[in-house]
């Protein structure tokens, strides 16, 4: 007699027949979780004779190494078994105040109570998400959107609603048009995600002016704001601008990382919250790590108090607007049949093909010819916007993002004269495709 799906210990035979023997015990939100498209890039990516232009890795050789071995150093020999020991769930006490001094240059005023210390900001989305999010609930996001986002957020099986921005970001009548659609049908929304600040993917950032109008829509319709900043400080040409906690403290939840401006192999982030919600962000962190690493605090800890942090995202700052430059003028001079976002700050950059080219489908031909992207289906949850893809710029130096940028225009060229051949390859219907990609400049 053959073994029900859901029965528990596999027996050899059964486990020979499938590829899974476990398939059918699996929970139901297990459905939802897929393979990160940029995760599945990086094994070919990472090969030194492949450009990537596709993953948002911070250029780390631009940092002090031999001061930090110090720092390092020092932790160990001065506070060793406390940097060795489990911690509180909420975060190091002295951490949290540093992380006050970091977002006051965003104009955030808080408390260190209000902090709450995460394995990076990924880990405090997650938090979020599982605090609020109950199965079918709504949670409203920018199109394009964050893929790390998207991939939480199905993993808990929310239905994500895309909003539209522009080369302004979030756009406010967008935004009420779609609260007031979902409230009509009634629907629960949660929460709207956004990131305010040089976009992932896009590049774009939320201008001054509609700030406070975002907030106050989203209060009509009672609806948190999750606002993702993990680039907020990397300006090129501007002093950083106050974040959407700092007008709002009882309606925003602030997510924030290390990883950009310092080192993301320390996994600390961290989230901000009003009172009540951050006692359940501990509480649910606490059943998933017990508490956020000891060691990689202390040795942020240290570094805030010893190293001048304030100077080296001053040349973050620099070293990535020049690798900037370095993609907008290879972009000019070989796509320039394409259009894209030009960023005041963070990693990327959002370029939309000439028409009729799908850019996953051209991924296996950019490989082949050596350089890598991201298409943009990864940034969408229902897969739309095929017609568009993410370059990264803050890795390479800037004659690798132009020798990309050249080898990405020859896949171009053939992809587009394979169209005028045969007509576009693996064109959507209306019907399948929700709704397209904006059509940003």
């Amino acid at each position: 007699m053959p073994r029900p799906e859901t029965s528990g210990t596999p027996t050899s035979s059964a486990a020979g027949t499938r590829l899974d023997p476990w398939l059918g015990t699996y929970a139901e939100r297990t459905q939802g979780m897929r393979a990160s498209e940029i995760r599945a890039l990086f094994a070919v990516a990472n090969r030194p004779e492949v450009v990537s232009l596709a993953g948002g890795m911070p250029f780390l050789d631009g940092l002090p190494l031999d001061q930090l071995s110090q720092v390092a150093a020092s932790v160990v020999a001065q506070r060793g078994l406390q940097a060795l020991q489990y911690g509180s769930g909420q975060g190091d006490e002295q951490l949290r105040e540093q992380i006050l001094e970091v977002m006051a240059l965003e104009m955030i005023a808080a408390h260190p109570d209000d902090v709450v210390v995460t394995t990076g900001s990924q880990q405090a989305l997650d938090l979020v998400t599982r605090v609020f999010i109950d199965p079918g609930d709504v949670v409203v996001a920018e199109a394009p959107s964050y893929v790390g986002a998207l991939g939480v957020f199905r993993a808990y099986q929310a239905d994500v609603v895309h909003v539209a921005i522009d080369e302004h970001g979030l756009v406010p009548a967008a935004l009420e048009e779609t609260l007031a659609s979902l409230a009509a049908a009634g629907r629960r929304t949660k929460f709207l995600y956004t990131v305010p600040n040089f976009h992932n993917p896009a590049g774009v950032s939320l201008a001054l002016e509609r700030r406070p109008q975002v907030l106050e829509i989203a209060r009509r319709y009672g609806v948190l704001v999750l606002e993702d900043n993990p680039y907020g400080l990397l300006g090129f040409d501007r002093d950083p601008w106050p974040a959407l906690r700092s007008y709002d403290d009882d309606g925003v939840i602030y997510l924030g990382s290390f990883s950009k401006t310092f080192a993301p192999g320390y996994r600390i982030g961290w989230a901000v919250a009003p009172h009540a919600v951050r006692e359940k962000l501990v509480l649910a962190s606490e059943s998933a790590i017990l508490c956020p690493s000891n060691a990689s605090q202390i040795a942020i800890s240290s570094y805030l108090a010893t190293c001048d942090w304030r100077s080296q995202i001053k040349s973050y700052r620099e070293l990535y607007r020049e690798r900037r430059d370095a993609m907008i003028g290879a972009l000019s001079e070989h796509l320039p049949e394409a259009t894209w976002t030009v960023p005041d700050g963070g990693f990327y950059t959002w370029v939309r093909l000439p028409e009729g080219l799908d850019a996953r489908d051209m991924l296996p031909r950019a490989v082949t010819a050596r350089v890598a992207y991201v298409p943009g289906t990864a940034f969408y949850y229902d897969g739309s916007g095929s017609d568009h893809m993410r370059l990264s710029f803050c890795y390479p130096t800037p004659e690798r993002i132009r020798e990309g940028v050249r080898r990405l225009a020859g896949v171009v060229t053939g992809e587009r004269e394979l169209v005028e051949l045969f007509g576009t390859a693996g064109a959507e219907s209306d019907d399948e495709v929700a709704s397209p990609a904006p059509d940003l400049p």
